[in-house]
């Protein structure tokens, strides 16, 4: 009978160093092989075929079995729908443990719970482990054991719990020689598909380098919220799938003289937890009386919203940055965000969706929390009444016009359309629905 061996199953944690389940796997003894499935289930959905996410991933595997190759082993990659392919694998290997990380989506959680109830039927064990964050569902609550539903309680208890042995790396290199090293294994094992094979199209910009200097954190605050200029890190791709660690990038974050940095890993946790323990979020409002808000839903006025043709040139060239690269600034992500939905009245869902499709670095707790925040529906104690004014904005965070200039090069000639709608006008109505469907 055939030796054993344990499946680590990756997916928001593409990378060999300081990986918790790929440590626990590699630590048992037992030969590993890494794996990872590109998601029909997902990927199937995608409309727009030129996804840089999808991008992104085809460079990253093969970028890993680039790595485990010169290990002398290989990464396992399939193209399918997870059921099937654990069961095609179950059948091909002998298989003793899987070994996986967290995932905090709704989707991601109903999937795991099928594939652990599939594995168990074989006699497979199937361990997970938290990884993509520094605390996640139960390690931050109030005193009285229930999760945080306000940011700036939960970021305090989340620093003061801060300390070394949360920001501990995994010494996964230590226990490299537990990699499979079978060669009759890998000489069955597929190529890893191209772009072209899954129906997807190269966009062909570079993605951002995966490690910031201690220079930039040490300003963030100074720096962060210029969409002009080159100060913010970037990582969040790197974040979303894992191809750094969160503990490492934690660690840099708490040395550096500013700790801005570090409270921004204290919000993705924080919406992570959120995601966690509401899962309502996902479809609704944090507060469902948001809910019974009348919003004017104008599809026309949504797609020029989407083409980045409001007359507004701020929210214009955010769009049209994200249309293009797949990123787009923090702050203008706040301006474009609260334009749709306090200017035009248009369902943050709607919005939420659009940069669901749109990110390269999507991640659906910070997009949900983020699109919340805007619209006034989510977690933040601020009252709904708070209108960013896209003109002061700009004013303020590009005074020069350069970030405008960038990606609205037309902004200053007849070509430019006027304003959709008028800022003062917008903003009354705005708080007339709100208040109207807020007193139902």
């Amino acid at each position: 009978m055939a030796e054993s061996i344990s499946l680590v199953w990756l997916r928001r944690d593409l990378r060999l160093h300081d990986n918790a389940a790929l440590y626990h796997a590699l630590k048992q003894g037992r030969p590993v092989l890494p794996v990872f499935i590109f998601d029909r289930e997902i990927l199937d959905a995608l409309d727009d075929k030129r996804d840089r996410r999808v991008e992104f991933l085809v460079q990253e595997i093969n970028r890993l079995r680039d790595e485990l190759t010169k290990l002398g082993s290989t990464l396992i990659v399939r193209y399918g729908k997870p059921v099937e392919v654990w069961r095609e694998l179950t059948g091909q290997y002998s298989v003793g443990d899987v070994f996986t990380n967290h995932d905090y989506e709704v989707y991601a959680k109903e999937r795991d719970k099928t594939i652990g109830e599939l594995l168990a039927e074989g006699g497979i064990g199937f361990h997970t482990s938290k990884d993509q964050t520094i605390f996640e569902r139960d390690e931050v609550l109030t005193g009285s054991n229930s999760p945080y539903t306000v940011f700036t309680p939960y970021s305090r208890n989340w620093h003061n719990k801060l300390n070394t042995f949360y920001l501990k790396s995994y010494p996964t290199e230590t226990y490299f020689t537990n990699f499979c090293k079978t060669k009759k294994v890998f000489d069955h094992e597929p190529p890893v598909p191209t772009l072209a094979d899954m129906g997807f199209q190269p966009v062909g910009y570079p993605f951002p380098p995966r490690t910031v200097p201690d220079s930039l954190l040490d300003t963030y605050d100074d720096t962060r919220d210029f969409p002009a200029r080159p100060g913010t890190s970037e990582l969040s791709i790197h974040l979303r799938f894992g191809t750094i660690s969160i503990r490492e990038l934690a660690r840099q974050a708490k040395a550096a003289r500013d700790k801005t940095y570090l409270n921004e890993l204290c919000w993705r946790d924080f919406y992570f937890q959120v995601l966690d323990h509401f899962p309502h979020v996902e479809k609704g409002s944090f507060r469902p009386e948001y809910d019974r808000i009348d919003w004017r839903n104008n599809e026309e006025e949504f797609d020029k919203w989407c083409r980045g043709e409001t007359g507004y040139p701020i929210v214009d060239a955010g769009m049209r940055q994200l249309n293009t690269i797949g990123w787009m600034h923090n702050r203008v992500r706040m301006i474009t965000a609260s334009f749709l939905c306090k200017h035009l009245l248009i369902d943050w869902r709607w919005g939420e969706a659009y940069f669901g499709k749109k990110l390269r670095d999507y991640d659906l707790s910070a997009n949900n929390g983020g699109w919340q925040w805007a619209a006034g529906s989510g977690t933040d104690a601020a009252p709904y009444f708070r209108v960013f004014n896209p003109t002061l904005q700009t004013q303020k965070f590009d005074p020069k016009g350069e970030y405008i200039r960038r990606w609205v090069p037309e902004f200053n000639s007849l070509n430019y359309p006027q304003p959709m709608v008028e800022h003062s006008m917008a903003r009354q109505r705005a708080l007339d629905a709100y208040k109207k469907g807020l007193m139902r």
